[in-house]
């Protein structure tokens, strides 16, 4: 199996009303369910937009905390699933489900295969 990220930027949600909201979120948390009992996702959740944000840069060697995102950039990370699925065909299947679900566009990246140890174990 292979995990992939499907994403999006909260500058692809439209302006929906509270009642359009309230329609996507109770047809999220069905494909939720669904991606559950499928056994393909691992992990999904929104971003709090009141929360914290911050970066850290080590470079130096020593970690340097500071406030905001690290790239200046007007588009910033939404929310995320991270899905366990066979192949990229059922990686588009269920980017294209939560696309429906949201209304909205979702980009999709594959993770990079950790190595494995000769006893199994991620390198």
């Amino acid at each position: 199996m292979t995990e992939y990220l499907i994403a999006f930027n909260d500058e692809w949600v439209p302006d929906y009303t509270a009642e359009q909201f309230q329609r996507i979120g109770a047809a999220v948390r069905e494909l939720r369910e669904e991606m559950r009992a499928a056994g393909v996702l691992v992990f999904t959740g929104g971003l709090d937009d009141a929360g914290p944000v911050f970066s850290v840069d080590a470079s130096s060697g020593t970690p340097l905390f500071t406030d905001g995102p690290y790239i200046e950039s007007k588009e910033h990370l939404g929310g995320i699933a991270v899905v366990d699925v066979p192949d990229e065909a059922a990686a588009r299947h269920w980017a294209g489900r939560i696309a429906t679900a949201c209304a909205w566009p979702q980009e999709v990246r594959r993770f990079r295969r950790a190595a494995r140890s000769a006893d199994g174990a991620s390198a």
